[in-house]
């Protein structure tokens, strides 16, 4: 639909931006935390650095916080680190990491920016995995849920909206990436038993986040790429749907309906598939009405039907941030990605798509009728220090006007979104391109091959410069969506 003027944003619209623990806090052995299965990955991601360091955010958090009150936020969403509040497999709470996280809070709360909190953001323990068995292991579930207690009970007075698990659709699809296939010997069928204990333990979360924090709110955090037929060829538009049930719908099924969609069924019994799923365990996800869905959008694909003769492909992700890197994935007989030649594409090879942004959103209020944030939404890019010291990052005022219109769009065309919060308020490590990837409205003054040359963090400048999409971004939000810094029409 058209609309003759600009979008408007409802008045209590929260505005701010995102992070996760392990990208952005470093102090990984400090205050009484340790290691997490994170860790070690992003100990494999050579020649970028760790997260031994990231943007210091764990020293530095005061300095973060007064910048973002500086650009105006009314929200800031980030995740707790498991392993820093409860270190080991005693259960036993950590002082130190409890108070981390309270100072924290109450840093944000007196500048008036409401926290956002994800529970659990890819940094499972490593006493977790070597101890109880990981995401393997039902053992689990009860460590979660320990987790989810001590959090609800040490912050819920103040924390008022919660997010369970990020991304768990994309941490199944692709799990050897992220690391959640650590220990399993046939990974396309042990992903589904796996998915299911993730499952259990979102909806553990939501029950008692309901139970145990008054006036709180729970969703879940599904990343959420929408998927367009490449022709159409009926074939493609088939393909298009099976990318989009086997990479996110069957997941946002179950957190809304509390059940295994009909097409997951027939999917694991087509594939010899057989997940340890038990009476008691379908009575808890039905009994897990989440209040709202949480966002993480970048980014379109597009699909065409891939014949049930051909070679599987996996995804090649674009390692260097150099165009045309990217290896397309294949799934014989399912689907098959490939590039669009209607948008245009980062560095990383990832689709500019900002009408993507409002296609999500209309498709998850047209499915599900559940009001929607924005949790992560960003441009990742090669970025340097200009010779005056400062970054002129006029890309990513392009990208985040496009996209934040595109969800005021969404709202015009009748969506309930409340909030957006895109990646990153900092910059800060990425998931696989360390720090070289750049997301931040703030630049962090290093670069990898300090990151990882580094003896002590106090050697590192590790100082937080304004980037210009910082000031326009700051405009924008002051004017509650209003002020665009140039004709959208």
């Amino acid at each position: 639909m058209y609309y003759k003027e600009d979008p408007k944003f409802p008045e209590n619209f929260m505005w701010g931006a995102s992070s996760a623990a392990w990208q952005v806090e470093g102090g990984v052995a400090e205050g009484g935390r340790t290691p997490a299965m994170i860790d070690l990955n992003s100990r494999k991601k050579q020649p970028y650095a760790d997260n031994s360091i990231a943007a210091d955010h764990y020293h530095r958090f005061k300095e973060d916080v007064a910048l973002m009150a500086e650009c105006g936020f009314s929200s800031y969403r980030f995740s707790l680190s498991w392993s820093r509040i409860i270190p080991h497999s005693d259960g036993k709470v950590n002082p130190e990491g409890i108070k981390f996280y309270n100072d924290l809070i109450d840093e944000l709360i007196k500048n008036n920016i409401t926290p956002i909190v994800t529970i659990y953001h890819y940094d499972l323990p490593v006493w977790v995995y070597e101890e109880l068995g990981g995401w393997r292991s039902r053992k689990t579930i009860d460590a979660f849920e320990h987790l989810c207690k001590v959090c609800f009970e040490n912050f819920g007075d103040r924390v008022k909206y919660w997010l369970s698990l990020n991304e768990q659709n994309m941490q199944i699809c692709y799990g050897h990436w992220l690391g959640t296939s650590a220990g399993c010997t046939d990974w396309e069928k042990e992903k589904w038993d796996i998915n299911h204990i993730m499952n259990l333990c979102h909806a553990k979360a939501v029950v008692h986040c309901h139970e145990m924090v008054e006036g709180g709110k729970i969703g879940p955090v599904p990343g959420y790429v929408p998927i367009y037929p490449k022709t159409c060829n009926p074939g493609d538009q088939i393909a298009a749907m099976n990318a989009e049930e086997l990479t996110q719908k069957i997941w946002n099924d179950t957190y809304v309906y509390g059940e295994y969609s009909g097409f997951i069924k027939k999917y694991w019994e087509t594939h010899d598939v057989h997940p340890d799923i038990r009476p008691e365990d379908l009575e808890l996800m039905k009994k897990a009405k989440i209040d709202f869905i949480a966002v993480n959008c970048y980014r379109s694909n597009t699909a065409h039907e891939s014949k049930i003769d051909s070679e599987r492909q996996e995804y090649g992700l674009n390692k260097f941030g150099i165009k045309g890197q990217m290896q397309w994935p294949n799934v014989p007989g399912e689907y098959a990605f490939c590039s669009n030649p209607y948008v245009e594409y980062t560095d990383w090879d990832w689709e500019i798509d900002p009408q993507a942004m409002r296609y999500s959103l209309r498709y998850l209020w047209n499915h599900y009728r559940l009001p929607m944030m924005i949790t992560e939404n960003g441009l990742g890019a090669n970025e340097t220090k200009d010779a005056d010291g400062q970054v002129h990052d006029t890309a990513r005022i392009d990208f985040l006007r496009d996209q934040i219109y595109n969800v005021g769009l969404a709202i015009e065309d009748g969506c309930e979104v409340i909030a957006y919060n895109p990646w990153s308020f900092t910059d800060l490590l990425s998931t696989g391109n360390g720090i070289k990837k750049r997301y931040g409205l703030v630049y962090i003054d290093t670069t990898d091959e300090e990151l990882v040359n580094c003896k002590d963090v106090s050697e590192l400048s590790m100082k937080r410069i304004k980037k210009d999409s910082f000031y326009w971004y700051s405009k924008l939000i002051k004017s509650n969506g209003k002020d665009w810094g140039k004709d959208m029409k």
